[in-house]
């Protein structure tokens, strides 16, 4: 296997992107759209002025700022599109969309169940975001998915990985990898199937797992 082969891919189709942006755009909800190399969003708001503030040094993250995102997709010529985050601050908005979204046929709709927070520090000051969140892939499309595709291909059990995560999208990982580890920060329903819980991502959890995981085997 070379560094840069692409081994397993699974992206959502142009058709299903534009009937979910028809229903963002009816309803006047915020989303935005996760490819191979970029984000795109209408504005920097939610999920996308975090990472926007998260990535600014390290150009990990690519984000393009589009007004008309529907015409976007119809000429993109790339197959590419991994995920949308739909975002709302008012609950009964979200759990409205999240009924329409939960019709349409052949997509997973991330059931978060509670506000996301996220903090933007500012100088001294500490600004919070908080919003209800969701995220829509392809059908059976997770990160745990992704890594049995991996076991598979490498011929090795499940009880020989570790799966790490801080968040819902998460859970299937965490949950079925020989050891599951969520970092410090990580909501509620995460801890509940991990079996270690580690510091955050800000104070070397991963090294903490990578210990733990060294020292039991």
């Amino acid at each position: 296997m070379q560094k840069e082969d692409l081994i397993y891919s699974n992206y959502l189709c142009k058709e299903k992107i534009l009937e979910i942006i028809k229903i963002c755009e009816e309803n006047s909800i915020f989303y935005s759209l996760y490819t191979l190399d970029i984000v795109i969003a209408k504005s920097l708001q939610y999920d996308v002025s975090y990472y926007s503030y998260e990535y600014r040094l390290d150009n990990e993250m690519n984000i393009e700022v589009v007004e008309d995102i529907y015409s976007f997709v119809q000429n993109y010529e790339k197959d590419d599109f991994l995920k949308i985050t739909i975002c709302d601050s008012d609950q009964i908005i979200f759990s409205r969309i999240m009924c329409k979204l939960k019709e349409i046929g052949g997509i997973d709709v991330l059931d978060v169940g509670h506000m996301s927070t996220k903090t933007i520090k500012s100088g001294a000051e500490e600004i919070e975001i908080a919003y209800f969140y969701t995220e829509i892939t392809n059908e059976n499309v997770n990160k745990w998915t992704a890594l049995e595709h991996l076991i598979n291909l490498l011929g090795i059990s499940k009880e020989e990985t570790m799966g790490i995560g801080d968040n819902v999208n998460d859970r299937e990982l965490v949950q079925n990898s020989g050891m599951g580890v969520a970092m410090g920060h990580s909501c509620p329903a995460l801890k509940e199937v991990a079996d270690d819980i580690v510091m955050d991502n800000n104070s070397s959890g991963v090294a903490e797992a990578l210990n733990i995981y060294i020292n039991n085997t």
